[in-house]
This record gives structure tokens, C-alpha cells and sequence, in this order.
């Protein structure tokens, strides 16, 4: 395979010497906003010192014939360079400079040989005809009054969005300084262009030389592989489709790589590692190229589990069963995504024309063409049972997992130990994977009846599990919907819990019980102390009162421990029933158990980042009633003290008393300080806070 490589500037690439195209087997424009600005920064930056060249890297091409090559490498700086020069010459107001920039991007052609004109560069077939009109021929207030409707891709997306930042952009330069910078760009940013005639070596360049582009994503690697086995007209057939299926996943690189490391999980029944490409291409594709069976692996493997990925990411907005929706809505909750490979499976499996390219599971999207009339019907759907057991066991064991938590490593074996239980055909109650053993039960009641501290999402989601078992249905959220504790973290001078120990508060503080979901920020509550403010607070909006556990606040006018404890049992009872976890082997309600008789069961430790307080501290000897500490800020010559008292309090020199020692961190430094453990020393050694706290989570274990 013969190369050849010679540096030009862009004003000897933009010219009738090279008619460029982008083959069908290349990614697609996925330059954004940030990423061609960032050019035309450096490009401005270099031009403030116009005698010195800008390198702009390498293209790759491959040569058709003539003067016509393929681009296997550039594409986003050659269309990221042809729109910052669509921009110049749409705000030119000279005819000659118009015409000359003009030029650099649309060969004029000669009338008299009877030579059209053609745009220099030509996009992939879906996107030509929409970056010529718009980019190339000039149509920018066209371009600029186009709206999401009227994008069929990504690429037309990027290509919109960047070519009017880059307008905006260049629309601040005066008419010299952008005369100054097209000249520059012409005569002194330089590229390197490497030609090869041997079109059979194009994948193995396009696999090995991405200079200074984006990294080419999984996708793009994997169609490359695909498709270069086949046949032209087919690889042009079978590209094209393979941008159809992938394009809706959109362009972020590690999306693309999550779907591709889930389906080869699917299909192996191996974990990823971080050689996915390599193992992808051994795995899955190298036997499919081998068997020449590219075109059904396509069909009946990559588009069913890339539209089932799509549902499961825009659940809300499809043709599924209600049911199925809120399963996958349920599912969408957790921070952890190795449960998509069973949701995947399991929609693959249940719905015959998932990936179709005739059939969409979307209702958005039901208003074209062959798709005017899609259906959970038409989706072909079979044994809607199944789909749902596995669902529902799927966010059990995922809930269960979660809560107990589970490690990244064990999470993805259980999937796929499920995975390869539902290949063999079993029934759901027999499938290992999705199945929650005694142990991992009572671990998670456990973890229920514990303090929450410092995982807000976590105790978001199990209070949205509770208020929807309690309304025996799906709860429609508010856009922004927060945990907040009932009770305030300090009650010191409150009225309202006056009658309240410090032990039953700081046992509370941070349970299930103290919390409630309520529409807004999860700081509406800081600076109300009261309890009844507090209630009212979060019953001020009906979209709060959906939720029948925080609606219950109306029903009580004191906040009292017996409360408290009353929604605590509530709320776990509520949980154990949603995730089935209530009863054991011989039917004896575990809820009614106390957490130390749980504990004693449990197989794990249970201790884990629970809150350790000041009065758990001393009681421990590890802080002396009446011992000094000390917090200084030398840069701003403050320090402050506090006193540790008998009852386990901070008590600072005004006399204020507090029951944290972020508290009382706050309340020194009035109110902008965090981090109490980390700020306050012993003086007598100097040893922090966070210290001594460790020491004592170490002895209790």
C-alpha cells in the first residue's frame, strides 16, 4: 500500500485539486458548540502573529480517481473549517471578497465546458444535501431558523448549533480583523495530506490514524469492521443502516461504549473489561464477518438491542404498557446500570419487531410515514407475563443490591448469571441472578431500619418505593422533588421539641421516619426550626400531597419520638411489601423484628458510615467532658473555641451549646463553614476531630 504525504496550506486543499467525500462507513459529524469554538480561538490566537504557520494536523484520504479522494481521517476539522468559512462569507459585505471565500468551499464550475458547480467536500448521503443547502451554498438565516423538528440527524444538529456559534462569534471581529483572519486561515494554517490508491487498506487506516480529530467511538470502529467485508453496493446499504440504528443513541463516545460493553455482555455472557474493542471485535463480529452474516448481525442483533436501549432511556414516551413504563421508570431511579442488560434481554425477547426499521416504539415519533400508526401491537408484542416477573425481579434485586451495598463486581455477575439462566429458557422464580437469598433480605431490613446520612438519593428513591406501595400505583414526580428531614438538625431553643432528649434526636435525625418527599430545593427547611412551619412548608404544594406518607404530616400537630418511630415502621413494612422481602421461609413478618434481633441474623457487618456523635463519643472515652478545642484560620487571624460538655455538646464561648460539630462550626463562623470534624483540634495534641471519630468507628467496628 503505497502512501504519500505533503504539507499544503488549507488555501492548496480547498481547491479544484481535491473533491473530497465522506464514505458511508464514517462516523458522523459530532463536533460540538465547544469544539469548533475552540478552534476558531486558536485560530485567532495564531493570527495575531500572521508570519507564523498554524499546524492543523493530518488528513487521511484515499483516492477514487482523479482529483476525487475519500476522507478516512479530517472530517471534523474539513467541515468544521468549510463553516467558520460559510460564516466569513455570510458576513462579508464585499462581492469580491464573497466570491472568493465563496470558492474555498463550492467549486464555481465553467458554464462554458459545461462543468457544474460542486461543493468542495461532500457529507455521508444523509447529511450532504442538508449541509450543502444550508452551509455551502449560503443559506444561513435559513440554517438559523430551523428548530429540532426539522433535524432527521445528529450531525444536521451539530452542523446548526456550531455554525451559529461560530457566526456569533465571528460577528464581534470588525470587517478588517475578519478580512485579517480569512487570509491567515488561507495562507499559513497548514495540513499534512496523507494519499494512499489502495482502497482494500482504507478500514485498517481508518482503525490506526485519528490524528487530531475526537477519538472514534466503539460504534465507529465496529461499523468500519462490519461493513468492510462486504460487498460496495452493501456496504453502502449496510453503513447507511447502521447509522439509522445508532444515530438515535446519540454522539457521546462513553453512551456509545456503555451499549456496546452491555451487549457483549448479553451476547457473551462475559464481563467487560477496558479492552472492549479488542474484545468486541473478537468476540462478537470477527465470527459474524467470518460466517458472512454482517447484514443479519445488523438486523436481528444490533437494532433490536439499540432500540431497546433507546426505550429504556425513554421509557415515558413509548407505545409500552403502562406497566412496563413504570417498571423501567423504577429502574432509571438507580445510579448503577447493570440491570440494562436484563431489561434489555428481556425487552428483545417480548417484542418481535423491536429495531424494525418500519415499526417505532415511540409514540413521539408516530407521525411519520410508516410509522403513523405504531402500536404496542405492532411492536409484536409476546408474553407480557414473563416481561413483567422480570422486570419487577430485576428493581427487586437491584433495590436489594443497592441498598446492601453491593459491590460493581457481584452486581454484574448476578446479571449475568441471569442472562444466562433466561438464554436457557427458565422460569423467572428459577433464574439465579434475580433471585434475593435469605441473608441479602435481611441485610437490606437491616440497612432499613438504619440511619441515612449523607445519601440523599438513596433515601429519595426508597420514600418514592414507600408513597407508591402506599397508593397501590405509579406517582406521577415533580420536576424537582426532595427528601427533607421533619425534624430541624439542631432543636436547641425550639419550642416545639422542648421536650424532645438529645438521644431520641440524634436517633432519629437521619432515619427513614424523620423524612418526607416534598416538590422543591432539598434547602426550602433551613432556616425553619419549628416543627409546625416545617409541616406546613412541605404541605404547601399539591404536588407534594401526591405522596401519601408526607400528606400524613397533616394528621399530627406535635413532632413526638412515638411519631417518629409509627412512620418508620410504616414506611419499611411499606418497602418489605414492595420488594417482597416482608415475610421469610416460614411466613414470620420480619418487620416486626427489632433491628438488633435483624443484626444479630444478618451476615454482614452493619455499622458501615452510620453517624457517630459527639455524645457516642464521650460516652467511648475518646473526648473528655470539660476538654478544650480549638479552631483557627491563621491567613485570617480567627480562632475559635468550644468546651466538651457532660451532656455530649459542643458549648461555645458565647454559651451556645451544639450538638454537632458542624454546628458548631456554623455557628461560629456565622453560618459559612462544613466540615466540623476536619476544623476542630484537641488542644492538648493537636489531634483533629476526624480522628478521634475514626478511632471510635474503628472500636465499635
Amino acid at each position: 500500500m503505497g502512501i504519500n504525504a505533503k504539507e499544503l496550506p488549507l488555501g492548496d486543499v480547498f481547491t479544484p485539486d481535491y473533491i473530497l467525500s465522506i464514505p458511508s462507513f464514517q462516523r458522523a459529524y459530532i463536533w460540538r458548540p465547544e469544539n469548533i469554538l475552540q478552534l476558531v480561538n486558536d485560530l485567532l490566537e495564531a493570527c495575531k502573529t500572521p508570519e507564523t504557520p498554524y499546524f492543523l494536523g493530518s488528513l487521511i484520504l484515499v483516492r477514487e480517481g482523479g482529483p476525487r479522494y475519500e476522507v478516512i481521517d479530517g472530517q471534523q476539522r474539513l467541515v468544521s473549517l468549510s463553516i467558520i468559512i460559510a460564516a466569513l462569507r455570510d458576513l462579508e459585505r464585499d462581492p469580491e471578497w464573497m466570491t472568493l471565500l465563496d470558492h474555498l468551499i463550492v467549486d464555481p464550475g465553467d458554464k462554458l465546458r459545461g462543468i457544474a458547480n460542486e461543493p468542495r467536500l461532500t457529507l455521508r448521503e444523509r447529511d450532504a444535501a442538508f449541509f450543502r443547502e444550508y452551509v455551502q451554498e449560503g443559506n444561513l438565516e435559513a440554517l438559523f431558523d430551523l428548530t429540532d423538528e426539522d433535524w432527521t440527524t445528529a450531525a444536521q444538529r451539530n452542523i446548526t448549533r456550531n455554525t451559529k456559534r461560530v457566526y456569533d462569534e465571528l460577528s464581534a471581529l470588525g470587517e478588517e480583523e475578519r478580512r485579517a483572519f480569512a487570509s491567515y486561515m488561507v495562507k499559513m494554517v497548514t495540513l499534512v495530506i496523507v494519499t494512499t490508491d489502495d482502497l482494500d487498506g482504507a478500514h485498517r487506516i481508518f482503525d490506526v490514524m485519528n490524528m487530531r480529530g475526537l477519538p472514534l467511538t466503539a460504534s465507529d470502529v465496529f461499523k468500519a469492521r462490519a461493513t468492510s467485508a462486504l460487498k460496495p453496493a452493501e456496504m453502502d446499504m449496510y453503513a447507511a443502516r447502521w447509522d439509522d440504528i445508532m444515530d438515535p443513541l446519540g454522539d457521546d463516545p462513553q453512551s456509545t461504549e456503555e451499549f456496546f460493553a452491555t451487549l457483549h455482555m448479553i451476547l457473551t455472557h462475559k464481563h467487560s473489561t477496558d479492552k472492549l474493542i479488542e474484545e468486541f471485535l473478537a468476540d462478537v463480529l470477527q465470527p459474524r464477518i467470518d460466517a458472512g452474516d454482517v447484514p443479519a448481525f445488523i438486523e436481528t442483533v444490533l437494532a433490536p438491542y439499540a432500540a431497546a436501549w433507546q426505550v429504556i432511556a425513554h421509557a415515558t414516551d413509548t407505545v409500552l404498557p403502562d406497566e412496563v413504563k413504570f417498571r423501567l421508570e423504577a429502574l432509571n431511579d438507580y445510579r448503577n446500570h447493570e440491570w440494562k442488560a436484563v431489561a434489555m434481554w428481556v425487552l428483545v425477547h417480548s417484542y418481535r419487531n423491536l429495531g424494525s426499521p418500519d415499526v417505532s416504539p415511540f409514540a413521539s415519533r408516530a407521525g411519520r410515514a410508516a410509522r403513523a400508526n405504531a402500536t404496542a401491537k405492532t411492536l409484536g408484542g409476546h408474553d407480557m407475563q414473563r416481561l413483567n416477573e422480570v422486570l419487577a425481579a430485576l428493581e427487586r434485586v437491584t433495590g436489594i443490591d443497592t441498598l446492601n451495598r453491593v459491590s460493581a463486581f457481584t452486581r454484574r455477575g448476578h446479571m449475568t448469571a441471569a442472562i444466562r439462566d433466561l438464554d436457557k429458557g427458565y422460569p423467572t422464580n428459577l433464574v439465579r441472578g434475580l433471585a434475593v437469598k435469605a441473608d441479602d433480605r435481611t441485610g437490606a431490613l437491616v440497612r432499613l431500619h438504619g440511619e441515612m446520612q449523607g445519601d440523599d438519593e438513596l433515601i429519595r428513591l426508597l420514600l418514592i418505593r414507600a408513597n407508591e406501595q402506599a397508593a397501590g400505583a405509579h406517582l406521577a414526580r415533580p420536576r424537582r422533588l426532595s427528601a427533607l428531614a421533619i425534624m430541624p438538625l439542631d432543636i436547641d431553643h425550639t419550642a416545639s421539641f422542648a421536650n424532645w432528649t438529645q438521644d431520641d434526636h440524634d436517633h432519629w435525625m437521619y432515619r427513614l421516619g424523620n423524612m418526607a418527599l416534598a416538590q422543591g430545593a432539598p434547602d426550602q427547611l433551613d432556616r425553619i426550626t419549628e416543627y409546625e412551619k416545617r409541616r406546613d412548608r412541605i404541605l404547601v404544594r399539591v404536588d407534594s400531597r401526591r405522596f401519601p406518607l408526607t400528606d400524613g404530616l397533616k394528621d399530627f400537630n406535635e413532632c413526638t419520638p412515638a411519631m417518629l418511630k409509627h412512620r418508620q415502621e410504616e414506611t419499611i413494612r411499606l418497602i418489605a411489601d414492595y420488594w417482597q422481602i416482608r415475610y421469610d421461609e416460614n411466613h414470620t413478618d420480619l418487620t416486626g423484628k427489632g433491628n438488633e434481633a435483624l443484626a444479630e441474623a444478618a451476615a454482614k457487618p452493619t455499622h458501615g458510615s452510620r453517624r457517630v456523635t459527639i455524645r457516642q463519643v464521650v460516652k467511648a472515652g475518646l473526648l473528655i467532658p470539660g476538654e478544650k478545642l480549638v479552631w483557627e484560620r491563621p491567613r485570617k487571624g480567627e480562632r475559635w473555641y468550644a468546651t466538651v460538655t457532660e451532656t455530649g455538646k459542643f458549648r461555645l464561648d458565647d454559651g451556645s451549646e451544639h450538638a454537632s460539630p458542624t454546628a458548631a462550626a456554623k455557628a461560629a463562623a456565622g453560618g459559612k463553614a462544613s466540615g466540623g470534624l476536619d476544623v476542630w483540634k484537641r488542644t492538648s495534641d493537636g489531634v483533629k476531630l476526624s480522628e478521634i471519630w475514626k478511632k471510635y468507628r474503628q472500636q465499635v467496628g
